[in-house]
């Protein structure tokens, strides 16, 4: 396959700056949680770009947390985010085209990525909401740039932009997966991160961080041929009793929405009908607990 590029790219960038938006924008697919709260994405998700010229592994990493702010679940993230900034062949630095100065994440991105050696583009999303020239004048600053493009996910605009950039760095080889693949993760994953997308959505903002979703059971028809529907026994992990409290809700109201709108999704995600069954369950100080990070899929680097 003479001149096709196929490579990853890693996506960085400080908390809700857009990186998830992109990669759903770029792929056409809800494939990465979306949410105003920082946090969002916990894991480094890859996620697969297929044109006819090339086949484009993006991963969209945690955001970056400064030292004081970390707990153990805060050291994985930021352990994921490095992890696949050294595997990348080019990397993606998300602001917004809005930034008029710089935060204290901002000065830690530099920071890490002075140490990397991959080519480096900036990315000023949300073009549609600012002006990306002042943001390329005020990230310039800090260090050289592969080159620089300005995006809004929200819009759907400069997306090509951005891939013809990419396809100047990346290097040429046959593709990693088949190209209906769009995400390298698990049914089980994607139901999890699906929940957990709602409780960012609909809980208030002191309880969704303390929440993690672990899946129970997952049973397919395919795999169960005497089952009509999914069916799915999820339990949303919390801290303490009193977020337990608020995450089932006065008369269970609150987790009895939390499931119809993630059944909903699920449904449109599998394209079978879903049984869920939501269960919450009290782990104290998860988030410093290793066996308990682990067992959640945020095995400690």
């Amino acid at each position: 396959m003479s001149g096709f590029k196929c490579g990853a790219v890693a996506l960085m960038g400080r908390p809700n700056v857009g990186k998830s938006s992109l990669v759903n924008a770029l792929l056409k697919a809800r494939v990465a949680i979306v949410s105003p709260k920082p946090q969002t994405t916990r894991n480094a998700v890859r996620c697969i770009y297929n044109d006819d010229r090339a086949q484009i592994v993006f991963t969209d990493t945690p955001g970056l947390y400064l030292p004081r702010e970390k707990d153990k679940l805060g050291q994985f993230l930021v352990g994921s985010a490095a992890e696949a900034l050294n595997d990348a062949d080019a990397v993606c630095w998300l602001v917004e085209a809005g930034d008029k100065k710089l935060a204290p994440e901002d000065l830690e991105a530099a920071r890490v990525l002075s140490e990397v050696k991959v080519p480096v583009i900036l990315v000023a999303n949300k073009a549609d909401a600012g002006d990306p020239a002042g943001a390329f004048r005020l990230y310039g600053e800090l260090r050289p740039f592969a080159g620089q493009v300005a995006v809004s996910a929200k819009l759907g605009r400069g997306l090509d932009a951005l891939i013809d950039l990419l396809l100047t760095l990346l290097p040429e080889g046959t593709p990693w997966y088949d190209p209906d693949v769009l995400m390298d993760s698990t049914e089980r994953f994607m139901a999890a991160e699906a929940i957990r997308g709602k409780v960012l959505s609909l809980l208030r903002d002191e309880i969704p961080h303390c929440t993690a979703v672990e899946i129970d059971e997952y049973k397919s028809p395919e795999e169960y041929p005497d089952r009509k529907r999914l069916y799915i026994r999820a339990s949303l992990v919390v801290e303490t009793e009193g977020q337990k409290a608020i995450v089932i809700g006065s008369g269970g109201k609150m987790i009895k929405r939390i499931g119809r709108s993630a059944r909903a999704e699920l449904e449109d995600l599998t394209g079978l009908p879903v049984y869920l069954d939501l269960w919450v369950k009290v782990s104290p100080h998860w988030r410093q607990t290793d066996l308990v990070l682990r067992r959640l899929g945020y095995g400690m680097q």
